[in-house]
């Protein structure tokens, strides 16, 4: 990467003062462009079961040649990360960010044909619960193109997920999902996007023309995403590089593969890269966000490592953070405060810890539970992370609470209104001997064995001061 030259207000300063010239490179990098959108060597490795292209590119376009050697010169595994320039204090772009005016190098021929990523640009579908579960797909991006930039577009509740994850650098709030955007709101949005020179742009919002015009607008090299399955998908590959059809209309229907075939693409074997296997589900949380949330539950009553989270009360708040895929997964509180009366007369000093996804719930949990119960208004997916953190565990309807909990390894009792159900959203659940399932016989949640989630909920025990100083 070239030194941009320096305005002539900033040349004119002392010499003392001026910020230190970089080294010139011994040959210069260039900047070309191939003809067309497509470089046959950016697809990946051929092979005898590759997938078909995509027939609305080219009908006549049968795959890569099993015959032609693609392993040529550009075939050295995974890209390489570009090498920091030095930071220079006295620079305000510390050599990071060009001023105004100033056009850096995009790109370079060889960067282009072995297809490499170096800035992706995510439009996430979906509230909490879609991006939570988006998280692992995060992960794959840095896992299979080591030093790119990861931005995300996600609506307002879905981008509060992405301050558990360090490996998102922007978080751009605009609602995919609204059919009707507003004009202003549309064009700024694209203007972005194609300002920051994406070389992938993933979608996961079911796509017919309209959507995927607005991501081939974006000018990326590669346009990747989900279509209808149905007669509303027509057109839409004509402006995608890649599309993946899912079974329903409904993503969400998927469960917690429902990113499954995006992943596999993502992951896909390649010119020296084998295939990249599936990263679980993980979050992280700041000192800063974890001092604010245990102030809250020290106010509320309860000591660290000494309530267990009950989350998932019936309610009509958009804070639920419920599945799209799941519509009956929350229990009324007549039920939860029998759940509650077994957590406190366990003997083992654990009080239950209601949270309330809307204010308007603060009297009904005094007036059925009780007044001395503990409660705490938490609507931000970042907060209810530490308080599941900082818990005993966690008693919770197929929320993301269920989620947030098995990825900070904490101890969990998932309530879901069939087997089915559980086995699509915890497919890992046999695995974790922290994860106990509770399902309902009847296919109601609200039908859901009382007894049987008593006595799972007897296995939860304090947490020990030692483990919770080490997360």
């Amino acid at each position: 990467m070239q030194t941009p030259t320096m305005p002539t207000p900033m040349a004119t300063r002392p010499t003392s003062t001026m910020a230190p010239k970089l080294p010139a490179p011994s040959t210069p990098r260039q900047c070309y462009l191939l003809p067309g959108r497509r470089a046959g060597l950016a697809r990946g490795a051929p092979s005898a079961s590759s997938k078909k292209r995509n027939p609305w590119l080219d009908p006549f376009d049968d795959g890569p040649d099993e015959e032609f050697d693609y392993t040529g010169v550009y075939s050295g595994g995974k890209q390489e990360e570009d090498p920091r320039p030095p930071e220079d204090a006295e620079n305000p772009y510390g050599f990071l960010r060009f001023p105004m005016g100033y056009m850096p190098e995009l790109d370079s021929l060889a960067s282009k044909v072995r297809g490499d990523v170096r800035r992706v640009c995510c439009v996430v579908s979906g509230g909490v619960y879609e991006n939570v579960l988006f998280l692992p797909v995060v992960q794959m991006l840095k896992d299979r193109y080591p030093g790119v930039l990861v931005d995300v577009v996600a609506s307002a509740r879905g981008k509060q997920v992405y301050e558990m994850c360090k490996n998102v650098r922007y978080a751009n709030v605009y609602d995919p999902d609204d059919e009707w955007p507003e004009p202003a709101e549309y064009t700024h949005q694209l203007g972005v996007m194609k300002n920051r020179y994406y070389d992938m742009v993933l979608s996961t919002k079911l796509a017919g023309t309209g959507h995927a015009l607005f991501l081939f607008m974006s000018s990326a090299r590669e346009n990747v995403g989900y279509v209808y399955p149905n007669v509303n998908g027509a057109g839409a590959g004509l402006f995608l590089t890649e599309m993946f059809k899912p079974a329903t209309t409904n993503l969400a229907d998927g469960g917690y593969n429902m990113y499954q075939d995006m992943l596999e693409w993502l992951g896909r074997p390649a010119k020296g890269v084998p295939q990249q296997p599936t990263p679980p589900l993980r979050v992280s949380i700041s000192k800063k966000l974890r001092a604010v949330v245990e102030d809250k539950y020290n106010r509320a009553g309860v000591e660290k490592g000494k309530y267990v989270v009950i989350h998932g009360i019936e309610s009509d708040s958009v804070a639920n953070m419920k599945s799209r895929g799941d519509d009956d997964c929350l229990l009324p509180l007549e039920l939860w405060a029998e759940i509650a009366k077994e957590i406190s007369s366990g003997g083992n000093g654990l009080r239950p810890l209601f949270v309330m996804p809307h204010e308007k719930h603060r009297e009904e949990i005094e007036e059925i539970v009780g007044e001395e119960t503990a409660y705490l208004f938490i609507t931000t997916p970042g907060q209810l992370t530490c308080l599941i953190n900082d818990s005993a565990g966690v008693v919770a309807t197929n929320t993301a609470a269920v989620q947030l909990a098995n990825a900070r390894d904490k101890p969990c009792v998932a309530l879901f209104s069939s087997k089915a159900k559980a086995r699509l959203f915890l497919p890992y659940a046999e695995e974790r001997k922290s994860c106990t399932v509770v399902a309902s016989a009847t296919g109601k949640l609200a039908g859901i064995d009382i007894e049987a989630v008593k006595k799972a909920v007897k296995d939860l025990e304090p947490a020990p001061s030692f483990a919770l100083a080490q997360t």
